[in-house]
This record gives C-alpha cells, sequence and structure tokens, in this order.
C-alpha cells in the first residue's frame, strides 16, 4: 500500500513538473513575440509572433507583412531577442551545474572567476586598441577571443589547482573565489591606466549588454550551448548524486567523481565563456535563476536543468525588455536591470517556500 502511495505521489511530481515545463516553454515564447512587438516601431503580437517562426511557415502565411517589417524583426529585433534567450539559459544551467558538483548554493560563474576573467581580457584588449585594429568589427572579435580566452585561463587555473589536492568542490570553490579577487584586482588595474575613452568602454563592456547582438554572435555561443546543454543533461543522474550526500555518495553509486566534476565544470565554463565574451558580464543569473527553478519545481536535475534555463531565458529576456523599454530613448544595459527584476522575485519566491524548502 505504501509503495502504491508512493508511486503514485512521484507520478502527480512527475505531472505537475511536466506542465511546468510545457507553462514555462509557453511563457517564453510569448515573452520572444511581446519583445519582439515592442519598440519605437510597434508591431503587433501576431506580426512579431509570424515574424519570429518565418522560417518554418509557408510564404503564403507572412503574405500581408510588410517586407520591411519582417527585415526589421529579423535582422535588428530577433537576434536581440534569440541572444538574450542564449544568454540566460546558458548561464542559468552553468549555474545549476556548478551548484550540484559543488553542493553549494552560493556557487555561480562569477564566483568561480570565469566573468570576471573574461572582463579582465576583454579590458586588456581595450586597453590594447583591439577595437581600433583593422576595423570596428575585426576589433570586436578580437575583444570577444581576448575574453574567451581569459574565462578558459580563468578555468584552467581553477581546475590544476583543484587537481593539487584531487578534485575536490572545496578546492574549486576556494580557487575560483581567489581568482575571482585577482581578475578583479586586474580589471582594475587596466581601468586605472586606462584612457578615458577606453575606460568608458571597458565599463560598458562589464554591465553586461546585448546592444547590436548579430546572427553571428548568436549562431556561436547557441552552438556551445546546444553541444553542451546534452552532456550535462546526461549527467543529470550523477549531478542527483553530488546534491543528495557529496562525493561518497556519488562514488558509492559508481560514479567517477573526479571525471564527473572535471566534464561538468569544463562544459560548464566554455557554455559561459561562450556567452560573456558576447553579452559582457551578466552575473545575477547563474544564481538566482537555479534557485527560483529549484523552489518551483525540486531538485532533480533531470528536470531542474532544463526547467533552470527557461527560467534564465526569461529573466534575461524580460530584463532587457524593460532596460529598453522604461526609460526609452536611453537603454539600460541588462546586466544591471536584471538584478532589479530578479532579486524581488527571488526574495518572494524563497520567503514564501521557506517552509517547503526548510530554510
Amino acid at each position: 500500500m505504501n509503495k502504491t502511495l508512493l508511486m503514485q505521489a512521484l507520478q502527480r511530481h512527475q505531472r505537475r513538473n511536466a506542465l511546468a515545463m510545457v507553462a514555462g516553454v509557453a511563457l517564453l515564447i510569448a515573452a520572444m513575440a511581446l519583445a519582439g512587438s515592442l519598440g519605437a516601431q510597434k508591431f503587433g503580437m501576431a506580426t512579431s509572433l509570424r515574424a519570429l517562426f518565418a522560417p518554418l511557415l509557408p510564404a503564403a502565411w507572412l503574405s500581408d507583412i510588410p517586407a520591411w517589417q519582417i527585415s526589421l524583426l529579423q535582422q535588428l529585433r530577433l537576434p536581440r531577442i534569440v541572444m538574450a534567450v542564449v544568454a540566460g539559459a546558458g548561464l542559468a544551467l552553468a549555474g545549476v551545474a556548478m551548484q550540484g558538483i559543488t553542493r553549494n548554493p552560493l556557487v555561480s560563474p562569477y564566483t568561480v572567476g570565469i566573468s570576471p576573467a573574461a572582463a579582465f581580457g576583454a579590458s586588456l584588449a581595450i586597453l590594447s586598441g583591439a577595437t581600433g585594429i583593422a576595423g570596428a568589427w575585426s576589433g570586436l572579435y578580437l575583444t570577444v577571443a581576448a575574453a574567451f580566452a581569459s574565462a578558459v585561463l580563468c578555468a584552467t587555473l581553477v581546475l590544476a589547482f583543484s587537481a593539487l589536492r584531487g578534485v575536490s568542490a572545496t578546492m574549486l570553490v576556494l580557487g575560483g573565489v581567489g581568482l575571482t579577487y585577482l581578475f578583479s584586482a586586474l580589471t582594475a588595474s587596466v581601468q586605472f591606466v586606462a584612457t578615458e575613452q577606453q575606460l568608458a568602454a571597458i565599463v560598458q563592456w562589464t554591465f553586461g549588454s546585448l546592444n547590436g547582438s548579430t546572427w553571428n554572435e548568436v549562431a556561436v555561443a547557441g552552438g556551445v550551448l546546444l553541444l553542451g546543454a546534452p552532456l550535462l543533461q546526461w549527467h543529470a543522474w550523477a549531478l542527483n548524486a553530488f546534491a543528495a550526500g557529496g562525493d561518497d555518495i556519488a562514488a558509492s553509486l559508481g560514479f567517477a567523481v573526479g571525471r564527473v566534476r572535471t566534464v561538468v565544470t569544463v562544459v560548464a565554463v566554455m557554455i559561459t565563456a561562450a556567452v560573456v565574451s558576447f553579452t559582457g558580464v551578466i552575473g545575477f543569473v547563474g544564481l538566482v535563476a537555479p534557485h527560483i527553478a529549484r523552489l518551483l519545481i525540486g531538485g532533480d536535475h533531470r528536470w531542474l536543468l532544463p526547467f533552470s534555463a527557461i527560467v534564465g531565458a526569461l529573466l534575461v529576456l524580460l530584463s532587457d525588455m524593460a532596460g529598453r523599454l522604461l526609460f526609452a530613448p536611453v537603454i539600460i544595459p541588462v546586466g544591471i536591470v536584471v538584478a532589479y527584476v530578479g532579486v524581488p522575485l527571488f526574495l518572494h519566491l524563497l520567503l514564501s517556500s521557506r517552509h517547503k524548502a526548510g530554510l
């Protein structure tokens, strides 16, 4: 009898999580359509939604939409919208993965030094005059490459440091915290010697922004996300074992602790580096999105990973939309707005769920 009741409770929980996933996807699509419809030139929700899925629709379904509207939506607004989704989903996935393998709810891609390292790489490229080398576009991609290389270097140093004592959660966190302070100090040093123009560019980059997002940037960041997300999902059971009892429980269940932690860390780093290199530092999403998702659907990483990606995508997309519209024509960087949007929501969910979460 108890076994039957347990199975029924498990089935109800899975149905509830499946409904939450469907509702989350539907809400994300609606938010994307709303973001496409609002701006200096407003469009109907139906027009925005059709433009969003234009490559998948017959040409006859788009015949009543002027070509300039489709061009504006697809070439200017949609790259920004899709980049917001990719950035939010990628940072949230990286946050879930890092929190799972370290059993530390305060860990995020920023905590382990990845985002500060990317900021230092970009700052160094701006200081060296990369934006003036071979034209603006070449300079932009040199800055992106420097940010990506610096983030990967930071992750390599963290893994190398932790490997000296064995790849443990404590070593990962402590190594990341130390490198966070190091790269923050290096970035501050670069800002100290930069010219006024260079300083403005560095500060703008560290705010985190989706301005000027292009389909090429979306393709690179999205491609890394599409490669990394299935690998993290493949390790969902291992992450459950880590979260439930740490290294000992994971090892007793047959998981190769060191290998799993290294693989998950590398994947999380690559996703974060790919996102941050194009968007700048958006430091809040990787911390709060996993917590919001965990409070809503629980800690099973089979559900938590994809649902956190949806929450992160919504958080960044809505924050960017608020930054574009609230003080138009001034655009507030998404890295600033996301904290204003996310913190109250997170605190509300935390307080309303404190008994359920055992906090």
